[in-house]
Order: C-alpha cells, then sequence, then structure tokens
C-alpha cells in the first residue's frame, strides 16, 4: 500500500480520489448570521492586526508565528477557547484509505477545534472548524488540498463541516457538505490588514464559533 501524506497532493488529485465538486459563493450570510463587533472587539482587532503587520513588515512570517500572532488571537476573541469547545494542535494523525485504490492518506491536523456538548456518534466529537495555517509567503490555495482530505473522512460523521486555509493575511474560508458528490463551497477571501475585510473575519469566526451553541 502506498501512504501518501496530504501535503504532497494536489487540488486536482484531491477531487480525483474523492469525487469532490467546487463551487464557488460570494457571500457568508447564506451560511451564518454575522453580528456588529463591539467596540472593545474593533479595538483588540486593530491590536492583533498591528502586532501581525510589524512582524510582516520585518519580513517572512514563519507558520508558527502566523499560529500564535494572528490565529490564537483571533480564536480567542471569537470564543473558541470558551466551553463546550475544544482546540486540539496537532495531535491527531488523521488515516484514509481510499477505495478502489491501494492508497492511505497519512498526516496530522494542523488546528482542529471540536464541540464537547456535541456528538455526531458515540465518542466522536462535532467539528465546528478545521485550520490549515502557512508562512506569510504561501499562497493559501496549497492549504485547499490538506483541508479537504481531512474533512472528507469526517463527512461520514457530520453533513457540513467548515475550514479555514490562512497565512496570517489572508483568510480562505470553506464550508463543506456531505453528499454524493461531496461539494465544498469556496467564500469570499478575507484579509487581516483591511480594516472593513478583518471585521469580517472576525464576525465570520465569531458565527461559527455560535454554531456549537
Amino acid at each position: 500500500m502506498t501512504i501518501i501524506d496530504p501535503r504532497n497532493l494536489s487540488l486536482e488529485e484531491v477531487h480525483r480520489l474523492f469525487g469532490f465538486q467546487e463551487q464557488y459563493s460570494d457571500s457568508f450570510s447564506n451560511y451564518l448570521s454575522l453580528e456588529p463587533l463591539t467596540e472593545l472587539e474593533q479595538q483588540e482587532l486593530l491590536q492583533i492586526r498591528n502586532d501581525f503587520d510589524r512582524y510582516l513588515t520585518a519580513g517572512k512570517v514563519s507558520e508558527g508565528q502566523v499560529k500564535f500572532l494572528a490565529v490564537a488571537p483571533l480564536l480567542r476573541l471569537a470564543g473558541f477557547y470558551r466551553y463546550p469547545i475544544e482546540i486540539v494542535l496537532e495531535e491527531n494523525i488523521a488515516e484514509i484509505e481510499v477505495e478502489d485504490e491501494d492508497i492511505k492518506i497519512k498526516g496530522r491536523f494542523d488546528i482542529l477545534a471540536v464541540s464537547n456538548a456535541k456528538h455526531t456518534k458515540p465518542q466522536r466529537y462535532f467539528w465546528v472548524l478545521l485550520i490549515e495555517s502557512k508562512n506569510s509567503q504561501v499562497d493559501i490555495s496549497t492549504g485547499l488540498p490538506q483541508l479537504l482530505t481531512y474533512s472528507y473522512k469526517n463527512l461520514d460523521n457530520q453533513k457540513s463541516v467548515w475550514g479555514l486555509a490562512t497565512n496570517g493575511r489572508s483568510y480562505q474560508f470553506v464550508y463543506l457538505e456531505q453528499g454524493n458528490p461531496p461539494i465544498y463551497y469556496l467564500l469570499p477571501e478575507l484579509n487581516l490588514m483591511e480594516r472593513e475585510r478583518s471585521s469580517q473575519l472576525l464576525q465570520v469566526l465569531k458565527a461559527i464559533c455560535q454554531l456549537t451553541l
């Protein structure tokens, strides 16, 4: 059996192996209820943006720095650190055997938020958000094959799941739906360094967090 790291898969290969169909959606409001940010949230968001901009101006921001400087503060501000959500970091190993092909795909989740209050099946937590981070000089589209591969396995357990690929500056949300074939929707790209789109970024994260309630 051939073992493949999902980091080495192209988007075309993921489409072929799992039958995904790609669609585009021009509005988050089709899936989420976005609420206005408070003044305090706006101030904290500005601080996150300024902190990240200092590193970005100095040069390449590593994947680890992206997680620490941008992703983690945004998740905290959006409410992902509160019960019933639990954050899992690169601990779970995903193994997927591809039907009709002698292939096993094996890799580690980057960041996974699950709900301890909701279960899809016994011993299977509800996935709230799966995140794939890259360094600041990598195009966020390179994270899509990993997001799709890991999410495909969990679509057996729940009807839909949210994914996010980011390089700290740009944020690409993906909404995946169970089906034959499975479909994923690419939402409008958001940007931490732009005031309006960074506000929408936090609104989207808060709305996804609320799905657990």
